[in-house]
């Protein structure tokens, strides 16, 4: 039995009542040009104060019925008014109706008095003002109706919900209460607003007061009965967050939700069903992050990206965020075809507008040929190389995979997006390739000299992005703590003094984005992670929100560092200093070591020496290492904070843990994530 042979068959009534592109074209152009012949009789009956006693004028209301019509029509398709959205009608809007009314007058004035028709001939001149108004009158009617009565008619009778408070009455609160009132989502019911702002006490927003401050949480909570409450402030830090988190909860709130922090530049509206739950790492490390989205949409509108690693943490967010700013293609190359078929879905959800645009493509970044097919075939003009085993102790144990993935794997990605005619290549890197003490963090740093000496080799600009941890990542700390606390084990903890630098996945990504169009070929950027949090403060936050007591409820285990580690990761060393830039978390690494096109090739070519005759315990693969790293295996001296902060131009810019936690990969198979 075929699918087709089990679906329910379609009634004639649902075809024809079925909302579809085509049909609301007919339903308005039917409207309107009934409007238009009301509108302009409705004039003529003005104008002879509804009693037409020559019989002139009824013959030349009938000849100017066909020009007004056509002229009106025009000018309404001209101005897109058959492109409105019907329940969803704003300002904007209305002005491109007044708009479209006011030419279609003017065509028609000179129509009549300036060429003269000889068929109109004696039209009265007050009819043509007349006739605009009552048009513009009637149009906007018929296109405000659907949102009038949804948002007012409907509301007026629709069932109470529970009782919803919206922290923030900006912007972004009043979207919210907006989409609510529209389409009673969730079922609920708006109480009121609270906000810092003292001009807007007391003030309603749609018929909703600002009751109070954000201080005045808990009261309002308990006296207005209040079971949910949306936090509607994008730039909330994580201290400030957790706290309103708290008290609310302390207060009587059962949900609590926040605003996406990443917007879709194309559709600036927030709706509520695209509220999220508060996460762990939102409490824990959600940064301010300011970003232009005007300037990134520029550098990816209707370009065609590349995410090399698009199935990792940080690879598929970075498709997540990319698929915002309408790229012509995305094409997400990625060896785990389950890791694509997950992107797959929930791409159709959240970006279904360019779910047409998007190429899943299985591929080894190891393997030359299949990504020069690629290349050949997509050509894409922008290439953000996300893929590589990542995992710090598990390279530490499989030395020639880290070189074949890392350094092999970046050469041919590298390569190319040189041959093919790329014309901007961002490079994932990491804190780990400072100073490095593990073939992870050494074979990136490879990675970051063939980027620097292939941006003198041709067009294409190559931008290494050095970060650190993300929080909530695969591999890394947050989810490991997370399943020992659901297990009810001890937490495990490498060093009691080790402290890393952490930021939000979307948040990362989002600087990414922001530095790939300030950076400039060769360069090596540098993201301010924050302030630094040590792990066993990290532990005890997490216990915490879940209620617990370290040492009390949950033990703490420390279990000492595992080969390739560091106490303390760093973003910059002290020789290499930094350069602003124009955004306050972005930087410059003043970096000193170089290599040119042969000297790379040469080094590669001794690493593929190496791999070939099967160095498994990697003695001989560290030697080499070191032969091009000044500062491999020197494990740095512990630094003060005072003296870290002094290092840097900005006191929070340093970073971070172990690369298990940083682009979040356990290790998959052969290429890693991103």
């Amino acid at each position: 039995m075929t699918l087709q042979t089990l679906q329910k068959p379609v009634s004639i009534k649902e075809r024809l009542l079925s909302p579809t592109a085509t049909k609301k074209l007919i339903f308005f152009l039917l409207f309107d040009a009934l409007i238009i012949v009301i509108a302009l009789y409705s004039a003529f009956l003005l104008r002879f104060d509804f009693s037409i006693t020559d019989p002139m004028y009824y013959q030349i209301l009938y000849r100017a019925i066909p020009l007004f019509l056509a002229v009106k029509l025009l000018s309404f398709a001209y101005f897109r008014l058959y492109r409105l959205s019907w329940r969803y009608v704003s300002i904007k809007d209305f002005f491109s109706i007044v708009k479209a009314v006011t030419v279609s007058a003017v065509v028609l004035i000179a129509a009549i008095y300036f060429f003269r028709l000889s068929f109109l001939q004696g039209f009265p001149r007050s009819v043509v003002v007349s006739d605009a108004l009552i048009t513009l009158l009637f149009v906007a009617c018929l296109r405000i109706s659907k949102r009038l009565f949804f948002e007012v008619v409907r509301s007026a009778y629709a069932p109470k919900g529970r009782g919803t408070l919206i922290v923030g009455a900006g912007n972004t609160g009043e979207m919210i209460l907006r989409d609510i009132q529209k389409t009673g989502l969730g079922g609920y019911a708006v109480v009121g607003f609270l906000d810092d702002d003292v001009n807007r006490l007391g003030m309603y927003l749609h018929g909703v007061k600002v009751v109070g401050r954000l201080e005045d949480l808990p009261f309002v909570i308990r006296n207005y009965r209040v079971s949910s409450v949306v936090i509607a402030i994008p730039g909330l830090g994580h201290v400030r967050l957790r706290e309103m988190y708290t008290t609310a909860k302390e207060a009587g709130a059962n949900e609590i939700k926040i605003v996406p922090r990443i917007y879709d530049i194309h559709r600036p509206e927030l709706r509520a069903r695209e509220l999220e739950d508060i996460k762990v790492e939102d409490l824990i490390g959600r940064q301010s992050v300011a970003i232009n989205y005007q300037e990134i949409g520029r550098s990816i509108e209707d370009k065609t990206v590349l995410v090399s690693g698009a199935g990792g943490s940080i690879g598929f967010e970075l498709v997540r965020q990319l698929a915002g700013f309408n790229p012509r293609q995305l094409l997400l190359f990625e060896i785990d075809e389950t890791e694509l078929y997950h992107a797959e879905i929930t791409l159709r959800r959240e970006a279904p507008t360019i779910i047409g645009r998007i190429k899943l493509l299985v591929g080894d970044v190891r393997d030359r040929e299949r990504v020069e097919k690629v290349f050949r075939a997509y050509r894409p003009d922008v290439v953000f190389h996300a893929a590589a085993y990542k995992h710090v102790p598990m390279m530490e144990y499989n030395a020639d995979e880290a070189v074949k993935v890392n350094i092999f794997g970046t050469l041919n990605v590298v390569r190319a997006a040189q041959q093919y005619g790329t014309d901007r290549f961002v490079m994932i890197s990491t804190d780990k390739a400072v100073r490095p003490t593990s073939i992870m963090g050494a074979t990136k740093r490879i990675a970051d000299f063939i980027c620097r000496a292939y941006t003198s080799a041709g067009r294409t600009e190559y931008i290494s992005v050095r970060f650190g941890n993300v929080l909530g990542s695969r591999g890394s700390v947050l989810p490991l703590f997370l399943d020992q606390i659901e297990r009810g084990e001890p937490l495990t903890i490498t060093h009691q003094d080790m402290r890393r630098y952490f930021m939000t996945i979307p948040e990362a990504v989002s600087l990414v984005l922001q530095a790939s169009v300030i950076g400039r070929g060769g360069d090596t950027m540098v993201l301010d992670m924050g302030n630094p949090v040590k792990i066993t403060e990290l532990a005890s936050e997490l216990l915490h929100i879940h209620g617990l007591e370290p040492y009390k409820d949950v033990d703490l285990h420390f279990i000492g560092l595992r080969p390739g580690e560091k106490l303390f990761e760093e973003i910059l060393t002290a020789e290499e200093g930094t350069v602003s830039t124009r955004h306050e978390k972005i930087f410059v690494a003043k970096t000193v070591e170089q290599y040119t096109l042969a000297q790379i090739e040469e080094l590669v070519e001794q690493f593929r020496r190496l791999v070939l005759v099967g160095d498994m315990d990697g003695k001989e693969i560290k030697t080499l290492l070191r032969r091009y790293i000044r500062w491999y295996e020197q494990q740095p001296e512990r630094l003060p904070e005072t003296t870290v902060t002094n290092v840097l131009p900005s006191p929070n810019l340093m970073s971070t843990e172990s690369r298990s936690n940083f682009f979040g990969v356990v290790d998959k198979s052969s290429s890693g994530k991103g």
